[in-house]
């Protein structure tokens, strides 16, 4: 569905006014040779995949035309910092990774093999390259905390993807810059262009235990090299304290407060995310900068919450630091419906008890190309492996469905702001929960 189609069926556009529209639209291409700009950008040539998420979103929303033209300009306006997600995935090359299955590759080499093509194969393919910029550009998101350090402590494991994601930055500058500073963000939004602000999901530690200084080493570097942020954990319990997949919850150790004090001193973030409750706890009441939990939800929103989620005694904390927490769009973390008004609901309850200042929006997925399907059934069936050692996840009977992934889709930023505005929440206030909060700490931490 192109562009005037969605406007003119969800906006409730009369026929006249859609072909008036349209026609200065195209008018106006012609004779700047440019893209349009604005709710335009948000709304035009969509793929099918992102029309039928939005199709679904906005079945549950149901804004009056009012609300959906003014929450679409806001987001077009506004800067939108996603406080912990994934820049738009390539798809495999399905034929180079059967040659490598079939010449024997290790379970690790294909799988740094697959996160080589995804991360970057849009920097020189051309047909996965404009997906990934339309990815883009419909999403209307600004800047990503991206996900720039696979799970784990081990430095040469951490650099992989941040290597990665320089890489695509410094190739398609143009377009997606990488970000060292909160005012690059601003500056990538005065000029049309979006950026990666990259985070680790691990601390680098060289485990060899000659003193805490020396553990610590690697800290500083990886903040040279371009992380903001960093997981104090992931799921699992190490050196630095419990994760949230740890039945223990023993919190922080010796070593995790020293950690805890260099980030502070650095200038990196400390992110309770993957941390248990008691680990966040702690870390939270030992900053003397702001702490966030980047991409959780509510544990008072449901009876039997999920470990990735934050009960209120922590949040508070996490608050009193002046740090904010990001929402994500997991609906089995969500819990309830799972979908994008269950996405709102944990906004509100963070905005209403602990102030609209500390709430922001962590999607923790991505867009993936329209290809990935056709490309990854080229490669031959491979045994079982199993399961990564970081997934320790409690189990539960959760059952999600394709309308909450879909309602909540990455490409449905531009309704997550419809949706503010439906629930009556001021520009200024939707445009903290937007990226200004996220912004703000940024700002705070590299003060240090």
């Amino acid at each position: 569905m192109q562009r005037r189609d969605f406007l003119n069926s969800a906006l409730g556009m009369t026929a006249g006014m859609a072909a008036a529209r349209a026609g200065a639209e195209e008018a106006a291409v012609r004779s700047t040779g440019e893209e349009s700009s604005g709710v335009e950008r948000l709304t035009d040539r969509l793929r099918p995949a992102v029309q039928h998420a939005r199709e679904v979103a906005l079945g549950i929303l149901k804004p009056t035309p009012k609300q959906l033209e003014h929450g679409l300009r806001l987001h077009a306006e506004s800067i939108v910092f996603d406080s912990y997600g994934f820049s738009p995935r390539a798809a495999i090359d399905g034929d180079a990774f059967a040659k490598e299955v079939e010449a024997g590759a290790s379970d690790l080499e294909l799988q740094d093999l697959r996160e080589e093509m995804t991360m970057t194969r849009y920097v020189t393919d051309a047909a996965e390259q404009q997906e990934y910029l339309d990815a883009w550009r419909v999403s209307g998101v600004t800047c990503i905390f991206q996900n720039a350090g696979e799970e784990g402590q081990d430095p040469l494991r951490l650099i992989k993807r941040l290597a990665r994601f320089t890489f695509a930055t410094d190739m398609l500058d143009e377009y997606v810059v990488k970000a060292g500073t909160p005012e690059h963000i601003r500056e990538a939004k005065r000029l049309g262009k979006h950026a990666l602000y990259f985070t680790g999901n691990g601390v680098p530690l060289t485990q060899q235990w000659v003193s805490v200084p020396d553990e610590l080493r690697y800290l500083r570097v990886f903040y040279q090299l371009g992380i903001r942020m960093m997981h104090l954990t992931y799921q699992r319990r190490n050196m630095i304290g419990d994760g949230c997949g740890e039945t223990a919850n023993a919190g922080l150790s010796e070593f995790g407060r020293s950690v805890v004090a260099e980030m502070n001193r650095v200038g990196v973030i400390p992110d309770c995310a993957h941390s248990g409750w008691q680990t966040s706890l702690e870390a939270a009441k030992l900053s003397s900068r702001p702490c966030v939990a980047s991409h959780t939800v509510c544990a008072a929103l449901d009876s039997k919450p999920h470990a990735r989620s934050k009960p209120d005694e922590v949040i508070k904390a996490i608050v009193d630091t002046g740090g904010f927490v990001g929402i994500c769009c997991i609906p089995r973390y969500l819990k309830g419906t799972g979908d994008i008004a269950m996405l709102l609901n944990h906004v509100d309850y963070i905005a209403q008890k602990f102030g609209v200042d500390h709430v922001a929006i962590g999607t923790d997925v991505a867009y993936n190309s329209a290809n990935s399907s056709a490309e990854s059934k080229k490669v031959p069936r491979q045994p079982r492996r199993r399961e990564d050692f970081r997934m320790l996840w409690p189990d539960d009977d959760f059952k999600t469905t394709s309308t909450m992934t879909n309602s909540i889709a990455w490409t449905n930023w531009p309704l997550f702001t419809v949706g503010l505005v439906q629930r009556g929440y001021s520009d200024e206030d939707i445009r903290k929960i937007l990226g200004e909060n996220v912004l703000r700490v940024a700002e705070e931490t590299m003060k240090a």
